[in-house]
């Protein structure tokens, strides 16, 4: 299944490359694994799959203990100040910084591991009260301000788009994003890139990959409908 699944992935991923006059190596196809078992994962391994991404900290701590060194994890989930130790040395990016506190810890944790630590700053473009990030009026000041840390380095932005039945309904939020972060490119900000755009998961991936994305999470389209019953015992929020 996850062989099927993948091709399908990949197949659509070109198609919206395509239209958009896009290189296929511009996106990076980020296999959402949280709450899949090993096994899962070896078998998205087996087919090239090398960048991963997970919403619970001491999930992609534990995973990365057990799995090859080689693989990319991804933190995309909402992350508490208490759990970035899990992972400030095991994830290649955090795609979730959404507040000063956190952007205070992070900075904090990679000096002591000695590391700089890339993360794509949260932006709540739908502006939904049930979810994290940063204004989109107010990131470009919070771009600013993280920038001052030495051991943290703004590489983009990153969005939870709104659970649509037409994946068309959130291209003005991607549009809206990539104009954002095209607009914080010109200020030429110390120590931030903003060659990087996480937006588009399993529903809207394809119209994210039109305007621009960088990095897909995709993880129902590739493994599957998740365990409902783990997402219950754990009180994870939804990326996928």
């Amino acid at each position: 299944m996850i062989r099927e699944n993948l091709e399908d992935v990949e197949k659509r991923i070109q198609a919206a490359c395509d239209r958009a006059g896009r290189s296929r190596s511009e996106v990076t196809l980020i296999a959402v694994s949280k709450t899949k078992p090993v096994s899962m994962i070896e078998e998205a391994m087996a087919e090239g799959i090398i960048d991963f991404g997970e919403n619970k900290p001491q999930e992609l701590r534990d995973k990365y203990e057990v799995l090859p060194k080689n693989l990319r994890w991804h933190m995309i989930g909402n992350l508490q100040r208490n759990k970035v130790k899990y992972i400030i040395d095991k994830a290649v990016m955090i795609h979730s910084l959404g507040s000063p506190e956190l952007a205070e810890t992070i900075e904090k944790e990679a000096e002591k591991h000695q590391l700089v630590m890339p993360v794509l700053v949260e932006v709540n473009v739908a502006g939904e009260a049930t979810k994290g990030g940063i204004r989109p009026e107010d990131t470009e000041a919070f771009v600013r301000a993280v920038s001052r840390y030495p051991h943290i380095r703004v590489k983009g932005l990153m969005t939870i788009a709104p659970i649509v039945e037409k994946p068309e309904d959130n291209r003005p939020v991607f549009r809206t994003l990539r104009n954002l972060a095209v607009d914080i490119a010109r200020q030429n900000i110390d120590n931030v890139s903003m060659s990087e755009l996480s937006m588009g998961m399993t529903g809207d991936f394809e119209t994210a990959v039109e305007e621009g994305a960088t990095y897909v999470r995709v993880g129902t389209g590739i493994f599957g409908e998740r365990d409902y019953g783990m997402k219950e015992k754990t009180g994870e929020s939804s990326i996928s």
